[in-house]
């Protein structure tokens, strides 16, 4: 059976989230195009990275897969469920006890004034998760399923280390014995000697409780290293989906390989492909392929047509309209984005 047949446990469909201006008062009409037309399968099982820069839209769609983020147009199924068609009880039932997530920060995301085994214990007291004796045996389960001494159980998180308090938030998240974790960049608040522990963490309980995880993320190399399948956004939009095994040398899309390029220590020798000009903002996206601007392959069409999504091999899907041949290398690519960008500057220059 392939992916294809493979029903997915969470996916979205065309999903869009438009906000309205960071600061913009009620006459303000200026818009945010955080997530544009994504279409996204998580099955049982996978961990799909998500990769991008900084406000590319990651954390939209962490949200929006968590019921944290409604959409403005599109879905977010859950066994095949529409949740945003539901009652807010029932999606606050179905999403709380199906998909668990982790946030980027503990310090942030814990309540400081609830000991440690409260904070476990609160996914259960509100979805009303058997007795409370059994509440009690589940809370110290999960202190030790994710390596937290019972002698923390009263602790508050102040008095935790950052490593221990993202423990505990992983405890949380799986109180409701999720099918699906969403980890929004776990590790990047934690120390460097931390974040190996946590990651490893994550993955023993992804194999010991059989579960699928999305694991948005800034650090390519620990993405590629633990994902089945890499996720690459660009400004709102999901523009290549690829087996990590397949990654770097055979990604299709300029943008990913530019990014894996600028990534140290990935690429043998390191060749950064150069990209010109800052990203656009996401209130005035450009017309047709959003990377365009920065693009050492774009032409007219790109300015005038949306890429369509193109299958390009097993579990590969790009949208592109001049995809990179497969095994291209990094130096070849810089070498021509570098040859692309000093045409553009002698025709500046006469112009």
């Amino acid at each position: 059976m392939n992916d294809d047949q493979i029903r997915p446990v969470l996916e979205t469909k065309d999903l869009h989230v438009v906000h309205r201006a960071r600061g913009g008062g009620l006459l303000d009409r200026t818009k945010v195009y955080a997530l544009t037309g994504a279409d996204l399968q998580i099955r049982a099982g996978e961990t799909v990275g998500v990769v991008g820069e900084s406000g590319c839209g990651k954390s939209t769609l962490a949200k929006a897969l968590v019921g944290l983020q409604q959409p403005t147009s599109g879905q977010v199924l859950f066994g095949g469920t529409d949740v945003w068609s539901m009652s807010g009880a029932e999606r606050r039932r179905t999403v709380g006890q199906g998909v668990g997530m982790i946030f980027q920060d503990p310090s942030g995301s814990l309540n400081r004034r609830m000991p440690v085994d409260q904070v476990i214990r609160d996914p259960l007291d509100v979805h009303r998760w058997r007795s409370g004796r059994e509440r009690e045996d589940r809370v110290r389960e999960l202190m030790d399923l994710v390596g937290l001494p019972s002698s923390l159980a009263r602790a508050l998180p102040g008095q935790l280390s950052g490593g221990q308090r993202q423990r505990v938030s992983i405890a949380r998240a799986l109180a409701l014995s999720p099918s699906v974790i969403v980890a929004d960049e776990p590790t990047s608040a934690l120390d460097v000697s931390v974040r190996a522990q946590i990651l490893n963490l994550l993955l023993d309980l992804k194999t010991e409780l059989d579960l699928a995880m999305v694991f948005v993320s800034h650090d390519i190399q620990t993405v590629r290293r633990i994902s089945d399948r890499v996720v690459t956004m660009y400004l709102g939009r999901i523009v290549e989906q690829t087996p990590a095994s397949a990654l770097p040398d055979d990604g299709r899309h300029p943008y990913t390989r530019a990014l894996f390029s600028a990534t140290p220590g990935l690429l043998d020798p390191i060749e950064p492909i150069p990209l010109v000009g800052p990203v656009p903002s996401a209130t005035a996206p450009p017309s047709g392929c959003p990377f365009r601007t920065r693009c050492w392959r774009a032409d007219d069409t790109c300015a005038t047509a949306m890429p369509e999504p193109e299958r390009v091999g097993v579990g590969h899907e790009l949208r592109c309209h001049h995809p990179i041949s497969a095994g291209t290398s990094a130096r070849d690519l810089a070498a021509q984005a570098r040859e692309a960008r000093a045409v553009t500057d002698d025709v500046k220059e006469i112009l």
